[in-house]
């Protein structure tokens, strides 16, 4: 991959021209979210901590493997957002900024529209990659973490226990199981590379692991600890194209 060709070359001199730029596109797995709660205005809020998200992980990794070379993030991930909104702000939250590299992750706010949404969703993704293509911007597609499996005990809150029935149906009725294999079809279409996590996720619940448990707020934010299966994902795709 050219931007693991970047960070090797400029890791053997001593000074660089630029950074290497690497941009995160996506929704609140993205920005960093994690446990929800009602706020004092009782509405549904979600704890923020970029400082725990995938990308300050792999940026840290990076950061470990090459030391001399420095590495700018765009943060692009924005909670609730979904692929169609991510196509309409490409320009505004990640090409202007040239970056060598754009991780682009949607799927899970996509996928609560259902069957009906599927062709949205798509459609994005392939505008988005033709975009990222012609910009001349190297891209890698990372399938999301699994949804809820069922309805939590921790979440006690009927109105946030609501939500979380939704996105477990999303899951087990095998919908968004159809959003993952769609996009990962356009990326065989765009020649875009695939992150597969959403596979790793599907391995452990299959060995039994209960992967409700490793999403910090119960229903689709993954764990920080979980944040680095991601992390680490990402970098053994990048090491491998």
């Amino acid at each position: 991959m050219q931007v693991i060709r970047l960070l090797k070359e400029r890791s053997e001199i001593t000074s660089h021209d630029r950074a290497v730029t690497i941009a995160f596109l996506g929704d609140s797995v993205t920005q960093g979210c994690f446990e929800v709660f009602m706020d004092h205005e009782d509405r549904i809020d979600t704890v923020y901590e970029k400082e725990h998200g995938y990308h300050t992980y792999l940026i840290h990794i990076l950061s470990m493997l090459y030391p001399r070379v420095p590495v700018n993030i765009i943060h692009a991930g924005i909670c609730g957002d979904n692929a169609p909104g991510g196509n309409k702000r490409l320009e505004r939250d990640v090409l202007r900024f040239h970056p060598d590299l754009v991780v682009v992750c949607f799927g899970l706010n996509d996928a609560v529209n259902g069957k009906a949404g599927l062709e949205n969703y798509t459609q994005a993704l392939r505008e988005i990659f033709t975009k990222l293509r012609e910009a001349g911007t190297e891209c890698i597609f990372m399938t999301p973490n699994m949804m809820n499996t069922y309805v939590s005990a921790h979440i006690t809150d009927e109105r946030i226990r609501d939500i979380a029935r939704e996105t477990g149906a999303v899951q087990t009725d095998g919908i968004f199981d159809e959003y993952v294999e769609a996009a990962k079809a356009v990326c065989g279409e765009c020649k875009v590379p695939v992150c597969d996590c959403y596979a790793r996720w599907k391995t452990l619940y299959a060995n039994g692991v209960d992967v409700t448990e490793l999403l910090a707020n119960k229903m689709n934010h993954p764990s920080r600890e979980m944040n680095w299966l991601f992390a680490v994902s990402l970098l053994e795709t990048m090491m491998e194209m």
